[in-house]
């Protein structure tokens, strides 16, 4: 067991049958985080109500692209340094199946 597995039992502990994921620790700033993403999004619902022009809505547009590419930059380094590490330390295949997984969401990513 991890020193993070370790950690995540008690109240604050995961819901998922225990597994403990790389975001963990950081979840009320990343929810937090979300929340403000949420408020640009409304935001941007609220220029179109008002018909506001279109330039401005396309920078607005852009900021809650550029927030939602950090969030998911964030989440990928904790799912490196946790989730990736973690298997790594385990050895076998598991740790290709991890380096894969990663590699596939940076594809992801990088076509957004």
């Amino acid at each position: 067991m991890t020193t993070i597995e370790a950690e995540g039992s008690g109240a604050d502990a995961p819901h998922d049958g225990g597994a403990v994921h790389g975001y963990h620790h950081q979840k009320d700033e990343h929810l937090k985080r979300l929340r403000r993403i949420e408020g640009q999004i409304r935001g941007l619902q609220r220029l179109v109500d008002e018909d506001v022009y279109c330039i401005d809505i396309l920078t607005q547009v852009s900021a809650s692209t550029k927030a939602l590419q950090s969030f998911a930059l964030q989440l990928l380094e904790e799912h490196l340094r946790h989730c990736v590490a973690d298997a790594a330390v385990k050895g076998g295949t598991e740790i290709d199946a991890k380096v894969e997984e990663a590699t596939k969401a940076i594809a992801r990513l990088l076509r957004t």
